[in-house]
């Protein structure tokens, strides 16, 4: 399998990246520093064996994305994008959590989508989002954990943006508020007239992840039993947490074992 791994020097896609990796798959990485590998002998190993492959670039620049794509698919079609974008948030007391640009994922996503080549079999495509992201969503949240989601109001701001763009290509039903529509900050004026993106519908490929509140702790599922298993389901259910690492397994998981099963679906993960 040849993978597009995109934000996936570190979190959940560098976990994603090391199982896939490891299961034999061929992975070109975007990376606006490749030096942030240099010392990591995990990746290393697969950059001397010419199964994972470094390319300098910026996601937010779109011909440094069309590069990427273009090394990509000098080891055949690429059967995957794995696009885990995210920034690294500061607090500001009037804001909250922010990330610049605030535009980051929205923007990012949509230069991947605008220089995705035309290929058959279609490639498949896998998004990181969160909960709590739309009234809705952010109902079924534990109580406790609501005042930390409020402050998360602005990078949440950009995933729903991702999540629009990835239901006009899909073409699912998209059903928010209209105080929780994205704008032109977000989406770009004109956004759906750019060159390269697929038409409404087109792309139904793609499975979008809602993580609960993101831990830094072990792997569970590798420990076995029901009780330390990450839940997964179709839509948004209440959960509190989950680790990085479980979602980057339950990737490899969806990718390698279970495509069918998770195809063309927002699921969200938590224990």
């Amino acid at each position: 399998m040849n993978v597009f791994a995109i934000g996936a020097s570190r979190n959940i896609g560098y976990y994603s990246s090391l199982r896939l990796l490891d299961a034999g798959c061929n992975i070109t990485f975007l990376l606006r520093s490749p030096s942030v590998f240099d010392t990591d002998e995990s990746i290393q190993s697969y950059v001397r064996s010419g199964k994972a492959h470094l390319v300098k670039g910026d996601a937010l620049v779109q011909s440094d994305v069309q590069h990427a794509w273009d090394e990509a698919l000098t080891h055949g079609a690429v059967d995957l994008v794995l696009f885990t974008v995210g920034g690294l948030p500061s607090f500001k007391l009037s804001k909250g959590f922010v990330v610049s640009p605030s535009n980051l994922v929205t923007q990012s996503l949509l230069n991947v989508l605008c220089t995705m080549p035309s290929q058959q079999p279609k490639l498949r495509l896998i998004t990181i989002s969160s909960t709590g992201l739309t009234h809705s969503s952010f109902a079924l949240i534990p109580f406790i954990l609501k005042p930390l989601y409020a402050l998360l109001s602005v990078p949440h701001k950009d995933k729903v943006g991702a999540e629009r763009v990835i239901a006009h290509c899909a073409g699912w039903k998209w059903e928010v508020d209209s105080d929780e529509e994205p704008g032109d900050d977000i989406l770009g004026e004109r956004w759906l007239e750019r060159d390269g993106l697929p038409a409404a519908g087109s792309f139904k490929n793609v499975l979008v992840i809602r993580p609960s509140l993101l831990t830094d702790g072990d792997c569970k599922a590798e420990k076995g039993g029901k009780k330390n298993a990450y839940r997964v389901k179709e839509g948004d259910f209440s959960a509190w947490t989950v680790s990085r690492k479980d979602v980057g397994h339950f990737v490899a998981d969806a990718v390698l074992n279970r495509w069918s099963e998770f195809e063309n679906k927002l699921v969200t993960i938590g224990y």
